[in-house]
């Protein structure tokens, strides 16, 4: 790969996740304080991520892979985004507000993918050029994030009691409509032609793989990836907004920690995942979740605010331990015939369903502690993901029994390069 072509794919990962990191983050804050969404109106506004994930398959599989090339239509859905953001900037009502991000949703997932096949086809030797690549996707959203606290500073007290958090939309729109017209001068990536490529809706969605379930092993592991994002939603629904009313300073700016903490640990996943086996690295991972949550039930933005650093912090290890790790452990399992179908079997599974089911579940807590007036609401909602990890992470304990890799797992860490995932994974 030349570094004209590096350089272009490098900048279009920043601005893809730029744009992703710029408004979702302190989305939550924004619904309570703008819009007065009600807890539930809060979940079902973050739950347009999971319909979005369960819809672009279907936009890449039998639209993007074989009619158009892939930085023409990453291009088109960013020109749509940017209109959906202007809208959601002007919104004042979440009955208004609801419709755009729904539909901005499906149109952004699926840009996910596109941007990891366009980078894809380029690439020589995807295993040494990808991450260089990638990484620029996390610096955008830690750009995100730290223009939003320290250049802006629209999470901020006063910001926040001015509206000031509505302009996020409007900076993630400007951002949408650059990254739109600059798709189109992007290296051409047409569709690759397949005559045996199925259409189907099955194949599409990865559930050709299901048979992977009658596994003990794996339908364990599959169990334990749709209920572990439970936890994972309260973070994503419930972290910037208890931040904020909980008075830290520049929350958003102080939540990027999560993502230099994941690049971090992602460099360290390989030594561990070779040295203890798939099994303790997940639990690790488990674990990590009810850490995290039991950091933020009990620390504050005083003299324990330490604690919720920490627990910000250990994102890396939340993250990298669990789902990367699984990822892995899929692609080593599925073996040839089934690795990109239960790669994307486990994707609707997590991303789509269990993350849908986790932010009704965050959505009906908080507004049970809400309508019941507790005292400590923050510490309430918190221990509820805390306890559902914990309960996840004995479970699997129990119930999993490590194997020795066979002889195709030799190579693991090598990923698929052939085919970019449905959706890729959260910074």
């Amino acid at each position: 790969m030349n570094t004209l072509t590096r350089i272009k794919l490098s900048a279009m990962m920043f601005l893809e996740f730029f744009i992703w990191g710029a408004w979702f983050v302190t989305l939550g804050t924004f619904l309570g304080n703008n819009l007065k969404a009600s807890e539930l109106e809060t979940a079902s506004v973050f739950s347009t991520q999971s319909f979005g994930a369960i819809i672009a398959p279907f936009i890449i599989g039998l639209i993007a892979d074989k009619y158009f090339n892939a930085e023409r239509i990453l291009g088109l859905l960013h020109l749509v985004g940017a209109f959906l953001m202007y809208q959601m900037y002007q919104s004042d009502s979440v009955g208004t507000f609801y419709p755009y991000v729904f539909t901005y949703m499906v149109a952004y997932m699926p840009t996910l993918a596109l941007v990891n096949s366009v980078s894809f086809r380029q690439m020589k030797n995807p295993e040494k050029e990808f991450s260089v690549i990638r990484v620029w996707g996390t610096i955008g959203w830690i750009a995100a994030g730290l223009s939003i606290s320290y250049l802006f500073h629209w999470d901020s007290a006063q910001g926040i009691g001015q509206g000031m958090l509505k302009n996020t939309f409007l900076m993630a729109g400007i951002a949408s409509l650059v990254l739109g017209g600059y798709s189109f001068l992007l290296p051409k990536t047409p569709p690759v032609r397949q005559e045996n490529k199925s259409n189907s809706v099955a194949d599409i969605l990865g559930l050709d793989a299901i048979k992977l379930l009658k596994s003990r092993n794996f339908l364990i592991f599959f169990l334990a990836s749709v209920l572990i994002c439970i936890p994972l939603a309260f973070y994503y629904q419930n972290a910037n907004p208890f931040l904020t009313g909980i008075g830290l300073d520049n929350p958003t700016g102080k939540m990027t920690i999560g993502q230099i903490s994941e690049v971090l640990f992602l460099l360290l996943l390989p030594v561990f995942f070779s040295r203890y086996g798939f099994k303790k690295t997940i639990l690790v991972g488990m674990v990590a979740w009810a850490v995290r949550y039991l950091l933020f039930a009990y620390g504050n933005a005083g003299e324990l605010s330490f604690m919720l650093i920490i627990g910000i912090a250990l994102h890396g290890i939340c993250y990298d331990f669990f789902f990367v790790s699984g990822q892995i452990y899929t692609d080593a399992r599925a073996g040839e015939r089934y690795k990109s179908s239960a790669q994307g079997l486990v994707t609707l599974a997590t991303y789509g369903v269990g993350m849908l089911i986790g932010f009704w579940v965050a959505g009906y807590i908080s507004e049970y502690y809400r309508g019941a007036d507790a005292e400590n609401f923050w510490q309430n909602v918190w221990l509820v993901p805390a306890g559902i990890a914990g309960v996840v992470a004995l479970l699997f304990l129990l119930l999993f029994r490590d194997q020795p890799a066979p002889p195709q797992e030799v190579a693991v860490f090598e990923p698929e390069t052939d085919k970019a995932p449905a959706v890729t994974s959260l910074p």
